[in-house]
């Protein structure tokens, strides 16, 4: 597909868009390249929480796209500019993973039981179990304690299918507390979305957000005044585009197509 304009700065989603489990997807390292050298700016932005940016560049790197921590935007960012503004200082009951716990942490967050929690957060969680959906519950039910979530996606692709992801998690505490989240901050809310825009440092009409759903990445781009573009290299097929209720400014196999001058073999 031809016809994408060049822009500024890109906020490229990392699974299903630059990479699908430890392999690069095709064209992704030489877009990206040349993207730099055409002079845009680029950060990764990724609703999965399991690990720091830290890691998150580590691996770009070992993949062939050095990156640095900064140039990584995770859904724990926008979760603890979220918790630092409404709810700073405040006892935090996490239905997570470790990298997550270690960054509430690092963050000063207390980290409490359900007796004395004043915040759930629930996360895209491989440990879930009825001890900690019992926990919630009690903390939701008997503290009246919140529900912050990281991210909204049902599901992460993987190479073998994917994995159920945080809205799973967020979907039984709900069920069962009948309390809703006050919050998800990863894509596409404007939580997400100022914590990155910081990072890109570009105006949001000369940038791009480019993902493999609709619901999170494209929808992000559109509601900032981005350009969203959708790739479908990932969650995404082509004909849930047609009809669908959020439309991308564009539609591309894979950032390949994002050159300027033409998509790259």
């Amino acid at each position: 597909m031809t016809g994408v304009p060049a822009f500024d700065g890109y906020a490229l989603d990392l699974d299903g868009t630059v990479y699908l489990g430890d392999d690069l997807l095709p064209g992704a390292g030489e877009a990206i390249a040349a993207l730099r050298a055409a002079g845009a700016r680029i950060v990764f932005v990724t609703n999965k929480p399991l690990e720091t940016a830290a890691d998150y560049a580590a691996k770009l790197t070992r993949l062939g796209v050095p990156a640095e921590p900064g140039d990584v935007v995770t859904a724990v960012d926008a979760l603890v500019r979220y918790l630092h503004d409404r709810h700073p200082g405040r006892s935090v009951l996490p239905v997570a993973e470790e990298a997550v716990i270690a960054r509430l942490r690092e963050e000063r967050f207390p980290i409490a039981g359900p007796e004395e929690a004043d915040v759930v957060v629930v996360s895209f969680d491989r440990t879930f179990d009825y001890a900690k959906l019992h926990a919630a519950y009690r903390a939701v039910r008997e503290r009246g304690a919140a529900i912050v979530a990281t991210n909204p996606d049902p599901y992460c692709p993987t190479p073998d299918g994917g994995l159920p992801d945080c809205a799973a998690m967020l979907a039984a505490i709900e069920a069962c507390t009948g309390a809703r989240a006050e919050a998800i901050v990863g894509k596409p809310s404007e939580h997400m979305a100022a914590a990155f825009l910081d990072r890109l440092g570009v105006d949001p009409s000369r940038a791009a957000v480019v993902g493999d759903r609709l619901a999170t990445d494209v929808a992000m781009g559109r509601h900032i005044g981005a350009a969203g573009i959708l790739v479908l290299s990932g969650a995404t097929r082509a004909e849930e585009v047609d009809g669908a209720d959020i439309r991308p400014d564009h539609v591309v196999s894979g950032i390949h197509e994002l050159v300027p001058g033409g998509p790259l073999p």
